[in-house]
């Protein structure tokens, strides 16, 4: 038993011996991977750590599933190169096809089809990078920088959306606490900014679910759109408002009781009054509270006073 103990401790020594060679010298025999380390040694580590590399060893080829036919490439590199090099020459329907190839029996690319991105020429190679990027530890794990976060991919095409997310109220997305795929799907859907749900208040009351309702007293623009009053990714207004309070109410009540905020009713000053000052301390929700929506009953609640 003894003897036995010991043969299979030999085993299991050798065996975590193969697992610490370098990609390169894992055999001579079968697959391309110990063949295309020899030159792009640096392209093989790379992808070793990452889901695609989990079947990287001597038996697979994995490069020639993505790269094709690398045989001239092999007995000539500088004459012949592989059949897909994911450049200029490439269009973005093209490597979008080696990619599909595998991954389009994905759930999160059953709409890729009628997605914007698609439309607008974008490939996958354009935000995955299979083989990483110098400085990106998300698939080269042994490089010590720090980690990107989903919205620097994205916010190398929304430039503008970039810019909102640094304003002074802003979901904390340049944080890390929120990315951008918490709200849209960027392999495509069907509903407007290839947003996650049906509408964009079916989206927000995923989080903000005090806003669902229902209520007796529903606020009318409240039910029609979130956005009617907010800028989801960011604005120099407290809680992402479009403008400020009483400005963003008079969009809608510009008559009657609402036009006093406009006005000297409230004032001290009279029909003289400064303008300047003519938004101090006159916040309609001072006294209109409950903005998006009231159960309280009569008058108080009709009024979203509480």
């Amino acid at each position: 038993m003894r003897h036995r103990w010991f043969w299979v401790a030999g085993i299991a020594s050798a065996f975590g011996a193969l697992a610490l060679l370098p990609v390169a010298a894992a055999g001579a025999q079968g697959g391309g991977q110990p063949v295309c380390a020899d030159c792009h040694e640096e392209a093989v580590r790379s992808i070793a750590p990452t889901k695609h590399g989990a079947k990287l060893d001597a038996t697979t080829d994995l490069c020639r599933s993505c790269h094709g036919d690398v045989a001239a490439h092999l007995e000539d590199p500088t004459a012949a190169k592989p059949a897909h090099l994911f450049d200029r020459g490439m269009t973005a329907a093209e490597k979008s096809a080696v990619c599909l190839s595998c991954h389009e029996g994905n759930r999160q690319l059953a709409f890729w089809d009628s997605g914007k991105h698609k439309k607008n020429d974008v490939a996958c190679a354009d935000c995955h990078s299979i083989h990483g990027k110098r400085g990106d530890p998300s698939t080269q794990p042994y490089l010590t920088t720090q980690r990107k976060l989903q919205y620097d991919t994205c916010g190398q095409c929304h430039k503008t959306i970039r810019a909102q997310l640094n304003k002074t109220s802003h979901h904390p997305i340049i944080e890390g606490k929120v990315a951008c795929a918490d709200c849209h799907n960027p392999h495509g859907a069907l509903s407007p900014a290839m947003v996650k749900n049906e509408s964009v208040n079916q989206l927000c009351t995923n989080c903000h679910a005090d806003k669902r309702g229902p209520v007796v007293w529903a606020h009318l623009p409240v039910e029609e759109n979130c956005l009617s009053c907010h800028n989801s990714h960011g604005s120099n207004v407290p809680k992402l408002l479009t403008v400020k309070v009483p400005q963003l109410c008079q969009d809608c009540h510009g008559s009657g009781h609402g036009q006093l905020a406009y006005g000297s009713s409230f004032g001290i000053g009279g029909a003289n009054q400064d303008r300047a000052t003519r938004f101090d301390a006159r916040s309609c929700v001072n006294c209109h509270q409950m903005i998006h929506g009231s159960n309280a009953p009569a008058s108080r609640g009709q009024f979203l006073l509480r």
